[in-house]
């Protein structure tokens, strides 16, 4: 299984960005998938997740109401969009996949991640 993700950038606070995760698996339908997040210095947290039936989906406290995430089964992708960017938001992003998943993982396949930084 292959992950790229891919979309980070600078951007300032306040403002969107939209990450995107291609998966080389088939059919992606039968997969959930979750965002994660390392920011320098601390240790990996989930942002969010999308179960493989695309019916639930769960999020972080700390970005509820301001990222979404979506799919695209045909585009073997799955989308973080993030508004309201926040300084705290910078990070690394991680997409990871787990066939039958639930929106809260586990997720044991990994992509590199795609460098996110929110200036204030």
């Amino acid at each position: 299984v292959q992950l790229q993700a891919s979309g980070g950038g600078l951007v300032e606070a306040g403002g969107s960005l939209t990450l995107s995760c291609t998966a080389s698996i088939q059919p992606f339908s039968q997969y959930g998938a979750g965002w994660f997040r390392q920011a320098p210095g601390k240790g990996r947290e989930f942002v969010g997740g999308v179960s493989w039936s695309g019916s639930a989906t769960n999020y972080a406290d700390s970005v509820k109401g301001r990222f979404a995430i979506s799919r695209d089964n045909a585009e073997n992708t799955v989308y973080l969009q993030m508004h309201s960017l926040r300084p705290e938001d910078t990070g690394v992003y991680y997409c990871a996949t787990e066939k039958y998943g639930a929106s809260t993982g586990p997720f044991r396949n990994w992509g590199k991640g795609t460098q996110v930084t929110v200036s204030s």
